[in-house]
């Protein structure tokens, strides 16, 4: 089996196949209707340089060291392989197409490469003019604003980065049927990341009267200072900064909050043309049916729940991501050679209502998916990490979650309490963790992207299907080490009775049994 490896930067599950019914992802949609969708999985940290050195390695934020975007794996935490790199040393061609791992010092300037890919990696030429004055203000000037429609023609190059990585995707699929070459491809999109920069005419989709607000507009009562986030990132942003908003609670105008939503979303179906059109050339070179398809985020993104914006976050909106794998003769029938399985939808004129393959309710992590994916290609899995791993170079600290692909039998795998690794499912349950880090107990400039010498206080959270759990303690970054006997405050959220997270009781509740569950799943 190939592999084609689809990862979108700042993408929360609003799509079709989850349930949205606001916005229009027919090509995803229709990826999901072969595949099985998980509905709860969650980045291990809610930004992005640290959450794809985690999952790329299958390492935890804690054992690769990175919480920030400043140092590189190999040199500072230990020589870990990734999970392209295993690929390449068992035969197969690895190509990287776009943002895969996050460039710059993290990935050693070079995108991990010769390690993790056979070619040098690939990003668009039109990359560096993101944070350029490209948007079109009503006055005709050109700005660097967080809203961003524009048109085409007008823009560096006459395209945008993430089209330039669709063209260079195909042209490779093209490459590889020619040389018969077994391949693992990663393809890294950009949007819907800040800015919201996509062909305008994508915002006919989404009138402005049509687009509400968050349903918890509002900076929740009980929410610890703490793990507030204060949206630094978009604040710089022209058109956020003409607005002049007080720092760190805002709030945003109604109207530009409105405005923020319709462009994240009209950004996600520009998205969904260019995973449409990825996946139609799958087609077109005849390798739908041998190829596993691996859709995700590297984590979610705040449209103005509990007041905030942007990642930064141990929330869900911030953490949890759509995670769906397509895979020929498991999750859909066996395809028959030249057989369509993902003709190209058009957005404007499909509507999808589509039920996913199979769809599982169990929780499941990012840091998951390299062994994952080893297992679906018939590789030998990675050995479970030792508790400490910084000198083992291959092992993984996630367990691979393809025992959850027949979803038919899950209740009855749920009945016997059948589970691989015992510690993480005792009581038959299966968490997530994540974390975020922060300098202070109260929102400052950096409370969003806190480099490591700042870094004072460590957010654990622990998400069950039932409640999300999160507790703030003292850490020091000279020695990487949290200290779970000072802790600066902790959110409980129960799950059924408030999904959107708002009411935190740790206060008025005895949490001495989740605090000892989440220090077990950390020391295991």
């Amino acid at each position: 089996m190939n592999i084609l490896f689809i990862v979108v930067d700042d993408l929360r599950p609003v799509l079709g196949c989850y349930g949205d019914k606001l916005v229009k992802s027919p090509n995803i949609d229709q990826l999901a209707s072969h595949s099985v969708v998980f509905s709860n999985a969650y980045a291990q940290q809610a930004v992005c340089a640290p959450s794809r050195v985690s999952f790329l390695t299958g390492r935890r934020p804690d054992t690769t060291r990175l919480y920030d975007f400043y140092s590189y794996w190999r040199v500072h935490a230990g020589n870990y392989s990734t999970m392209p790199q295993y690929f390449k040393e068992n035969g197969y061609m690895t190509f990287s197409v776009g943002k895969v791992f996050h460039p710059g010092v993290s990935s050693n300037y070079s995108d991990d490469y010769p390690y993790s890919w056979s070619i040098p990696p690939f990003h668009p030429s039109t990359e560096k003019y993101e944070n350029f004055k490209t948007c079109r203000g009503k006055d005709g000037k050109l700005y660097a604003n967080l809203v961003c429609p524009v048109d085409v023609t007008e823009m560096p190059n006459g395209t945008l980065p993430d089209i330039q990585s669709t063209e260079e995707a195909i042209r490779l699929l093209n490459a590889v049927k020619t040389n018969k070459q077994k391949f693992f491809l990663a393809v890294g999109y950009h949007k819907p990341h800040i800015p919201l920069r996509y062909p305008q005419e994508f915002l006919k989709l989404y009138p402005l009267e049509n687009i509400t607000l968050a349903p918890d507009p509002w900076v929740p009562e009980k929410l610890p200072s703490v793990a507030y986030n204060p949206w630094t990132d978009i604040r710089q942003r022209d058109d956020v900064e003409a607005l002049n908003v007080s720092f760190p609670y805002g709030p945003l105008p109604d109207d530009f909050q409105r405005q923020i939503r319709q462009s994240y979303y009209a950004a996600v179906s520009y998205l969904d043309t260019q995973v449409g059109l990825l996946l139609n050339a799958l087609d077109d070179v005849g390798l739908s049916n041998n190829t596993i398809v691996v859709f995700t985020a590297d984590h979610g993104w705040s449209l103005g729940e509990h007041g905030e914006w942007a990642k930064y976050s141990n929330f869900d909106v911030a953490t949890r991501v759509p995670l769906m794998f397509y895979v020929p003769g498991l999750t859909t029938s066996s395809v028959n050679q030249g057989e369509r399985v993902f003709p190209y939808l058009d957005p404007f004129s499909h509507i999808l209502g589509v039920v996913p393959q199979g769809r599982s309710k169990k929780v499941v992590e990012l840091v998951s998916l390299f062994p994952t994916l080893a297992e679906l290609a018939g590789l030998q899995v990675p050995p479970a990490c030792p508790e400490t791993s910084f000198h083992v170079a291959l092992c993984t600290e996630g367990a691979s979650i393809a025992r959850y692909f027949n979803v038919s039998e899950e209740k009855v795998e749920e009945e016997k309490g059948g589970c691989d690794d015992a510690y993480r499912c005792f009581n038959e349950e299966s968490v997530a963790l994540s974390q975020y880090p922060r300098p202070a107990d109260t929102p400052q400039w950096n409370s969003d992207k806190p480099k490591l010498k700042d870094i004072r206080i460590m957010g654990y959270s622990m998400r069950a299907v039932d409640y999300r759990y999160t507790v703030w303690v003292g850490f020091n970054p000279n020695s990487f080490s949290a200290d779970f006997e000072d802790v600066h405050a902790g959110e409980l959220y129960m799950v059924e009775t408030d999904p959107n997270q708002d009411y935190n009781i740790y206060n008025n509740t005895s949490h001495g049994v989740f605090f000892k569950k989440i220090l077990g799943f950390l020391k295991h």
